[in-house]
């Protein structure tokens, strides 16, 4: 778990949720620059502000609410109050949401979210229990939990996504342009270097990738740098050497780019990620001492009675305030939401 100056972030993996990233943060003065996932982001905010900007303007999700974000949509993050924000979040991958909407739902197409913030504290509470169960070890409460969860924001907040085709000129340009940027990564042209092999101006390719891409082609390939470091560490290369794999200064330029986009540094990102290797003969991995609102929650084994603000909303409209500590007097996650509505 990564801790910086009363921030906190622990980003991990799930052996039983194949295709899902999973993230606990407390930020205050943390920044997340303009950058897009490949994965579906299902962040539930659990208490401050959290304000991100999506497609032409700030969205602002509070505690009990959700920020959605749709894969490779770009977005930003900060706090929007001075205490910051802290959420736990799902990070389903296109082809787990594709899989739960084709069998819970009636959507056709590519499924994804309508509006980038939903208020509704009691999702907010599922997603912190399939966050739970994964700590516990409980993988058929985290895959139920999960697929609840999914499928009731795709019923309140669901719809198709539309096709990205490349119809203009200056669309083909900027997919010619990415493509040239992918393959050469690490030792990237300069804007005028690729806008002369692509056969336009500068400007006019800046004004072509930003309006297709949504962010301008340094913004783009840093993102994507990431993205591939991502990978790399995952498969066990070593941060100094991933760094330089995909056109990084050094391991320290890694770092600062790696923390402003993923959320932790990429040594604490791939600890976790080894953790998930080394604990496959360990099926109860507890993620430590967390502070959610003033309480501490331990490991199972020293869970009370449930309190009565862990019990789901007697109405849709409910502005009970979520918690996020223990799931059961029987330590089980999926006791917690009762029989989930979705």
């Amino acid at each position: 778990m990564a801790q910086t100056r009363g921030e906190r972030a622990r980003h991990w993996r799930y052996e039983e949720l194949p295709g899902v990233d999973l993230l606990r943060a407390r930020y205050i003065r943390k920044s997340f620059v303009r950058h897009t996932h490949e994965h579906f982001v299902i962040a539930a905010i659990a208490d401050g502000v959290e304000v991100f900007h999506h497609g032409s303007g700030d969205q602002y999700a509070g505690a009990g609410a959700l920020a959605l974000v749709n894969p490779d949509t770009p977005h930003t993050g900060r706090a929007g109050v001075p205490e910051g924000w802290q959420y736990g979040a799902v990070y389903p991958s296109p082809d787990v949401v594709a899989a739960i909407a084709a069998e819970t739902t009636t959507l056709r197409g590519t499924p994804g979210f309508v509006t980038p913030v939903l208020d509704d504290p009691y999702t907010v509470r599922l997603v912190h229990q399939v966050l739970r169960a994964t700590d516990e070890g409980n993988a058929l409460a985290a895959d139920t939990l999960l697929r609840v969860a999914v499928t009731r924001l795709l019923r309140l907040n669901g719809g198709t996504l539309p096709r990205r085709e490349v119809r203009t000129a200056g669309a083909r340009t900027a997919a010619r342009a990415r493509a040239v940027l992918e393959e050469r990564m690490a030792a990237p042209p300069t804007l005028e270097q690729l806008a002369a092999d692509l056969g336009t101006g500068p400007f006019a390719l800046l004004r072509a990738f930003r309006d297709t891409y949504g962010m301008p082609p340094h913004t783009w390939l840093t993102d994507a740098r990431v993205r591939r470091a991502r990978r790399l560490l995952d498969a066990g290369t070593a941060p100094s050497e991933a760094a330089v794999t995909v056109g990084f200064t050094d391991q320290p330029h890694l770092n600062r780019h790696f923390s402003r986009i993923v959320g932790v540094p990429p040594g604490a990102y791939q600890r976790e990620r080894k953790n998930v290797q080394d604990a496959r003969g360990d099926r109860s991995v507890a993620s430590g001492v967390w502070q959610w609102n003033g309480q501490q929650s331990m490991s199972a084994r020293t869970y009370g009675p449930v309190p009565e603000a862990a019990r789901p909303p007697r109405a849709e409209g409910s502005r009970t305030a979520p918690w996020y500590g223990t799931p059961s007097a029987s330590g089980s996650p999926s006791d917690s939401p009762g029989s989930p509505s979705v």
